[in-house]
């Protein structure tokens, strides 16, 4: 029997091992270095004093014939096929390598020493906890990630003051509309925007920055993404980024037996679009990576690759939101929905994603 091997249990990589498992007879064993999945599109809530509901992979696989393995991959040998864990080791004979992103902690001195993040559940935990106390919050970094935190952290704490440093201008990738209603909520929750401004370093009392700096006693850092070396030290080839590079079905150019899904792979369109780390991209991908591995393990010719956006879903607080209406390939249309309208779709649309990976073989995109 075929043995896949899926490494990392996020939005991407738990909707691959669901779908390998209901379209290949294969053995398949996902891995994950905890027990829980994490919404990781609402870490921002759970560092702003919400709750999030738990959520074991065990009930989440539960009646799949996926096996959970609760460890943390050290390594990859790809001439042994083997998946080295701190408990062991897995062979396989396909790996699909989904271990996503994490947030950017060395781009900048005095990061990784002085910054919040949330971009896992434990650095949002320990966000919550001294957001709890502070007075004064920046939050570096003005793409998506940074403007939804900003706005929450705004909204659930009236009395903190919240900054927001970015190096272009607000909502860069937005519409002319979108990006008036943005600089309109902000202004309503009080959130200082600090546009154009090049961070230099930042340290136990804020961020300095090229021309001044912004005096804060939490930073958050939302300033950029990275994967995982172990493609690289695996010898995968890999992008600048340390993307696996992948071919229009999402296996490794260099590696045949491995498929790479989510924010770890380097996908573009046969267009040449290179495509963004976002759950947008990773679910309806995955779902074509998996279709495509299935189609050749049964010696079919897998259909050709196809992918178009619609929309960037933005939530601006519990009670405002901003769905920018979007060109197939990411260009932002002039349409917005904004408001309590478009609160309730961001919502709407969070919670469809947690239906995809109970569900994944429902459309994706």
């Amino acid at each position: 029997m075929t043995e896949i091997v899926v490494i990392g249990a996020g939005y991407a990589g738990l909707a691959a091992a669901k779908l390998a498992a209901r379209w290949t007879g294969a053995k398949v064993t996902l891995v994950n270095e905890r027990d829980r999945f994490v919404e990781r599109v609402r870490l921002h809530q759970l560092a702003a004093g919400q709750t999030l509901r738990d959520r074991p992979l065990a009930d989440l696989l539960r009646g799949t014939g996926v096996e959970l393995v609760v460890d943390r991959v050290t390594g990859i040998d790809p001439d042994t096929r083997k998946v080295q864990l701190r408990g062991g080791a897995l062979t396989y004979d396909k790996l699909i390598y989904a271990l996503g992103s994490r947030a950017d902690l060395d781009s900048v001195p005095g990061v990784r020493e002085h910054a919040h993040t949330v971009a896992s559940r434990e650095e949002a935990e320990r966000l919550r906890a001294d957001l709890a106390n502070a007075r004064v919050v920046a939050v570096a970094g003005g793409g998506l990630t940074g403007i939804e935190a900003a706005a929450e952290f705004a909204e659930s704490h009236p009395g903190l003051e919240v900054h927001l440093i970015t190096a272009g201008e607000l909502g860069a990738a937005l519409s002319t509309a979108g990006r008036a209603h943005l600089r309109k909520a902000f202004a309503r929750l009080g959130v200082v925007v600090h546009e154009n401004a090049r961070i230099t370093a930042v340290d136990a009392g804020g961020v300095a920055l090229a021309d001044g700096r912004v005096d804060a006693d939490t930073v958050v850092w939302t300033a950029g993404f990275t994967v995982p070396e172990l493609a690289r030290e695996a010898g995968f080839e890999v992008d600048a980024r340390g993307r696996m590079v992948v071919d229009q079905t999402q296996t490794s150019v260099s590696h045949p037996d491995v498929v790479a899904v989510g924010d770890a792979a380097a996908m573009r369109r046969p267009d040449g679009l290179e495509l963004r780390m976002a759950c947008a991209t990773g679910l309806p991908t995955t779902q074509r990576a998996v279709r495509a591995l299935a189609d050749k393990l049964a010696g079919k010719e897998p259909k050709p690759f196809r992918f178009k956006y619609v929309q960037q879903c933005v939530s601006l607080g519990r009670r405002d939101g901003l769905i920018q209406f979007v060109h197939e390939d990411d260009r932002p249309k002039e349409k917005v929905l904004t408001g309590r309208w478009a609160a309730r779709y961001k919502e709407l649309i969070v919670k469809v994603t947690i239906l995809f990976e109970r569900h994944p073989t429902l459309p994706a995109g």
